[in-house]
């Protein structure tokens, strides 16, 4: 045997990326939350004059940076341009906005911010789809991350880099 040859890592050299969902999770102190009872009257009905001046009143920069949920928790009809209006609002200022309660979104902006990820970086390459860590994260969220990644990485693998279970390999035609 040669022992002048230099000794070479062969798992360090297959690069692996590791994506962790958590950290497309919103910060809770990052969700905002408006309920659209506040905007009507008797908590019941929503007046278009008092609702449109109430909005003219409002300072929407408090929403800078945020991301924001726009619900109504009582069973008020609201019109959907109620909706459309405060959404228009908040757009210059808000990271997103979405329809949905205090308690599903956080859910809603993962799944969003999954989305909007830039999957080129995972073009032909190895990916470990992080599977543990502080936060509970939603089984919509795996499949969603590996329809996307199924479309562009070579290997999708799940688990911890020391320790993962094969997911997807890209056939080579």
């Amino acid at each position: 045997m040669d022992t002048t040859k230099p000794l070479i890592n062969k798992v360090a050299q297959k690069a692996v990326i590791t994506l962790d969902m958590e950290q497309y999770f919103p910060m809770q102190e990052d969700i905002s939350v408006i309920d659209l009872k506040d905007y009507l009257f008797k908590g019941l009905i929503l007046k278009e004059a008092d609702f449109r001046e109430a909005v003219k009143n409002t300072d929407w920069s408090q929403y800078r940076n945020k991301y924001v949920a726009v619900y109504c928790s009582t069973n008020a009809i609201i019109p959907m341009w109620a909706y459309m209006v405060l959404s228009a609002e908040l757009t210059p200022f808000a990271k997103d906005v979405a329809n949905t309660n205090a308690e599903h979104a956080a859910e809603v902006f993962l799944y969003r911010n999954l989305a909007a990820l830039d999957m080129q970086q995972f073009a032909g390459q190895r990916v470990v789809v992080k599977g543990c860590g502080d936060r509970q994260i939603p089984e919509a969220a795996f499949v969603q991350i590996a329809q996307q990644l199924a479309k562009v990485a070579r290997v999708i693998m799940y688990g911890e880099p020391c320790s993962t279970v094969p997911v997807f390999k890209k056939s080579i035609d």
